[in-house]
């Protein structure tokens, strides 16, 4: 039997001093706002009571973490999946604005010749293609109940693009993607529709800082 819902989950705040873009960068896991976010997420999936059956997070610290307070919720333990994984992006490990920042820098330009690919990274059709190839093998792959993926922000955001039949490229200051919210999706008539959007972590947003996405 196939899963019932989808429920894609973004990771909480990761805890980031310099403020860089960390994107695929090891180490960085959450903060102490960042746990009680993703703890925010577990405690919703909980109140709705559906049974989950599956977990699974990209293999970063931070989803991984993210991941923690939901298999604790459900007694599931995490399976990782590399297609659900941030992308590429060649500004990884650099601050991107204020004094210093990479788009002040003139050696840096040649990478924003195409925000519609983007040239900085992963094409946006290749996000969207791995992960509704994530989804539908979960889908598949559960005994029934519901399965949680833990991902992140662009990523989620292709998936809501692909299904509400939008272009890809977007302005990055417009995406509905909270911290720890969660997008949720079913199958209709063979094929998946987002029928749900929750911000659980809303009341702590205030005090987070997200800066790891472009």
């Amino acid at each position: 039997m196939p899963a019932e819902q989808i429920h894609l989950v973004r990771h909480g705040e990761v805890f980031n001093p310099q403020g860089v873009l960390y994107g695929r960068l090891p180490g960085y896991g959450l903060s102490d706002l960042g746990r009680l976010m993703a703890k925010a997420a577990a405690d919703d999936l909980v109140a709705r009571g559906r049974p989950v059956t599956a977990l699974i997070t990209s293999p970063l610290l931070r989803t991984q973490q993210s991941g923690e307070p939901i298999a604790a919720a459900f007694g599931l333990e995490a399976s990782l999946d590399e297609r659900v994984i941030e992308p590429e992006n060649r500004f990884e490990g650099k601050r991107m604005r204020g004094p210093g920042g990479a788009l002040r820098d003139i050696r840096n330009w040649g990478l924003l010749l195409n925000p519609w690919r983007p040239s900085w990274g992963e094409p946006f059709a290749s996000i969207a293609a791995r992960m509704m190839a994530a989804v539908d093998d979960a889908w598949n792959a559960a005994d029934g109940g519901d399965v949680v993926i833990v991902s992140h922000q662009l990523p989620i955001w292709m998936v809501h693009r692909h299904l509400a039949g939008e272009r890809l490229p977007h302005d990055p200051r417009h995406r509905r993607c909270a911290l720890s919210s969660i997008t949720t999706l079913e199958r209709h008539g063979g094929r998946f529709v987002e029928v749900g959007y929750t911000d659980p972590a809303a009341g702590l947003a205030a005090q987070a800082t997200d800066v790891g996405a472009v």
